[in-house]
């Protein structure tokens, strides 16, 4: 039995049947590819009924030893233990080696986020422009940090399905997952004059980029590591960080946990509750600051 036997239908189970991101499957058949190459060069292993345990933490070690950070680390046990549960399930393999392996601790790393002053400096003080990139650009942040929404939600935003009638927009999440986002009149107000603006109106995407081609993710990468350059100093200026930054200032503002996961489109609570530290932290430094006996 070779190794990379069910490779092809194991990618084909994540992408139809778990509906992983296209990111995410990438990351999965490199963990695999990459296992199953440690297990040639390193043991001489030609079929997937040699593996044991003792192998697979073989090469956790050598992972580990090369300076893999333990979340990446982490994620290729996921993917192994992912393997191995397809593979019982469709007979190739019996025993699963992955039952006798532990995930390294990893530090919990909050999330980085831009503070309100810095936010408000940049909607109302930052010149973007009146120009249709400027208005483009200003959108593409406006969208961002008032929905929460993700990269690939963004850009693949179509004026479709943007009810500018209720204020609400529907985008399609991890796991083609949908959700409604409700917005404010401001952003209907920007995404009216975008279209106004534009020298060829959306076909189908609301950011489009060249022959009605949806927009590249490196120009929004851009576009907001540009603009949050302007206002802040920290290290992370991403579009992700302008979701943390959505979801820290709702929470500190009295926003029910539970409908900021909904308005993420987080699968359960625990990868909401992050923020959480965030306000925390917050807490704690206005404590030192005020209190006497601090």
């Amino acid at each position: 039995m070779k190794l990379l036997v069910g490779k092809e239908s194991f990618i084909q189970y994540l992408q139809f049947e778990k509906r992983l991101s296209k990111h995410t499957l990438v990351a999965y058949s490199n963990d695999v590819v990459q296992f199953f190459k440690y297990l040639e060069t390193t043991y001489e292993i030609k079929t997937i009924d040699e593996i044991n345990h003792t192998i697979v933490r073989s090469w956790i070690v050598s992972l580990m030893e090369k300076d893999i950070t333990p979340r990446s680390v982490n994620r290729k046990i996921t993917t192994l233990k992912t393997l191995y549960k397809y593979l019982i399930r469709q007979g190739i393999v019996t025993d699963n080696p992955m039952l006798k392996i532990l995930s390294p601790k990893t530090s919990k790393r909050l999330p980085v986020f831009v503070e309100k002053d810095k936010m408000d400096m940049l909607l109302d003080v930052v010149d973007f422009g009146e120009d249709e990139d400027g208005v483009r650009n200003k959108l593409i942040i406006e969208l961002f940090y008032a929905t929460g929404m993700r990269l690939s939600e963004l850009i693949n935003l179509k004026q479709a399905d943007i009810n500018m009638f209720e204020l609400q927009m529907k985008v399609l999440g991890k796991r083609n997952k949908e959700r409604i986002i409700p917005f404010n009149r401001e952003i209907k107000n920007t995404i009216e004059i975008y279209i106004s603006t534009k020298k060829e109106q959306p076909n189908v995407f609301l950011f489009e980029g060249k022959k009605g081609k949806k927009l590249n993710p490196e120009t929004v990468y851009a576009v907001v590591k540009s603009y949050l350059s302007q206002v802040t100093t920290i290290d992370k200026r991403s579009p992700h960080v302008l979701r943390h930054t959505f979801a820290t200032h709702m929470l500190n503002n009295g926003a029910d946990l539970n409908a900021i996961k909904e308005l993420l489109g987080h699968v359960n609570l625990q990868a909401t509750q992050i923020y959480t530290h965030n306000t925390v932290e917050k807490l704690k430094n206005i404590h030192k600051q005020a209190h006497p006996k601090a």
